[in-house]
């Protein structure tokens, strides 16, 4: 089982039925794990940008799936399987929120080195489609000198 330092650019994409856009861009550092025939492990630190400082974010990359963790204040799992719906949990400080996933779209390409992974979804509350979104994640491995690079651009 290898694992990598790689810097993760993400951009996601959320669309309410007011079809208002809303665009958050992030780049920071994570670990991606092979594990082995299964697929990958790629994991990160959430920050202030996201509103989810202090959340430790696994996305688990298999063949057909994929599988998002958040630990931290606010625990949630979801779950991407193209043309197939989920229901997710979500533990807040006000109780537990069911949430319906419905993939559209879902692309992995995952290596030892990094890759790319596209997800577009839905997401139902009652359901009701409360969102379109769309997460676009691309990895590469960190140099060892990079993150003095990123720190003072």
């Amino acid at each position: 089982m290898s694992e990598n330092n790689v810097i993760i650019s993400i951009k996601g994409v959320q669309t309410n039925p007011e079809q208002e856009e809303e665009t958050i861009e992030l780049v920071t550092e994570g670990r991606l794990e092979s594990d082995g025939e299964a697929g990958y492990t790629l994991s990160y630190q959430e920050s202030e940008v996201t509103g989810l400082e202090g959340t430790l974010t696994t996305f688990q990359i298999e063949k057909d799936r994929i599988t998002l963790l958040r630990l931290g204040e606010f625990n949630s799992q979801m779950v991407f399987e193209q043309g197939r719906r989920h229901l997710s949990m979500y533990n807040t400080p006000y109780g537990a929120l069911s949430v319906g996933v419905n993939t559209r779209e879902m692309e992995a390409h995952m290596g030892e080195r990094g890759g790319k992974i596209r997800i577009a979804y839905d997401v139902e509350i009652d359901h009701a489609v409360t969102g379109m979104n769309t997460f676009e994640i691309q990895v590469r491995e960190a140099k060892r000198d990079s993150a003095s690079q990123i720190l003072n651009r």
